[in-house]
């Protein structure tokens, strides 16, 4: 029988995800820093950006573990889902009240979703490139990280 090869993901692509990770949340965090609004306001779109990353991150995860066949509750898999549309829906009533000018409003949900998206794009890469050292003996740990 001949053995699957498992194919790790791209130094490019890895690194793409990683910079649009940082790229975004950081420029998320700085804009929230130099923006002219409350500090409670700040504190909210910082917690709506926290909360979007776990989430989007948490359904990533319970759609690949059901697709490989590990077991995911669909209690677990209906709350990853609700936070994550919970987030989206926050970030956009937040910014539809805001008193900021469009570009600003353009700006914060840009890097909102350039993050939430890279952050998927990171957690995949993690678990692809960790499954291809598994898998093809690149790795002697027998302990999972994904």
């Amino acid at each position: 029988m001949e053995s699957k090869q498992f194919q790790k993901p791209s130094n490019a692509f890895i690194g793409a995800s990683w910079s649009a990770l940082l790229i975004g949340v950081t420029a998320y965090i700085i804009g929230l820093w130099n923006a002219e609004m409350q500090l409670n306001e700040k504190g909210y779109y910082f917690t709506v950006l926290m909360f979007g990353l776990f989430s989007a991150i948490s359904v990533q995860k319970a759609v690949r573990d059901q697709l490989e066949g590990i077991p995911v509750t669909n209690l677990y898999y209906s709350i990853a889902w609700f936070a994550t549309i919970l987030s989206i829906v926050l970030i956009t009533v937040g910014l539809w009240n805001a008193e900021l000018t469009r570009s600003e409003k353009g700006f914060y949900a840009m890097s909102f979703v350039l993050s939430i998206f890279s952050a998927i794009a990171v957690q995949k890469n993690t678990r692809d490139a960790r499954i291809a050292e598994d898998k093809n003996g690149d790795n002697n740990s027998t302990e999972s990280k994904y």
